[in-house]
């Protein structure tokens, strides 16, 4: 009962007073992330945050404001394998897809809790075995998942 009226801490494991978010489109600054993922990635951000605070999404002028560019987005060989003959192209058994975001974040009740410019970034890596238009999808979904998680715990959450 305490931790509920104390105006600091809600059940969600927000640390702040606002009451407003402002998220600000992301951005798709790479050449190889679909067209859409900014917006996927905003409107994403944006329901996270209607479902675990009790904060208001308002079109501008939030207590707390988010804005972002997708800096990031590639395919890295990892796990090499061992007497792989390098004309075949079977140099690694596994493929690292990773995304990457840059967030600004201003809490105008508390500036000092703002940042500007914080890179996120995140991967999952995948058995060559398998084609990447096969398994993008669902990768981009994890991996979203967690990079508005750990925006979300640097944010609003301030962990």
């Amino acid at each position: 009962m305490f931790l509920s009226h104390c105006g600091i801490y809600s059940f969600q494991g927000t640390a702040t007073n606002a009451r407003t978010i402002t998220i600000a489109e992301f951005y798709n600054n790479t050449e190889l992330a679909p067209p859409t993922i900014g917006q996927v990635f905003t409107n994403r951000l944006k329901d996270y945050m209607i479902q675990n605070t009790n904060l208001s999404v308002v079109p501008e002028n939030g207590e707390l404001q988010l804005e972002g560019i997708i800096t990031g987005y590639q395919l890295t060989q990892v796990a090499p394998v061992a007497g792989a003959d390098p004309a075949r192209g079977d140099l690694a058994a596994s493929t690292r897809f990773t995304i990457t975001v840059k967030v600004t974040y201003i809490n105008t009740l508390d500036p000092t809790m703002s940042f500007k410019e914080r890179s996120f970034s995140f991967f999952k890596d995948f058995s060559n075995d398998l084609s990447f238009a096969d398994v993008e999808e669902t990768l981009t979904r994890q991996i979203m998942d967690q990079l508005i998680l750990d925006i979300f715990n640097a944010s609003v959450a301030n962990w």
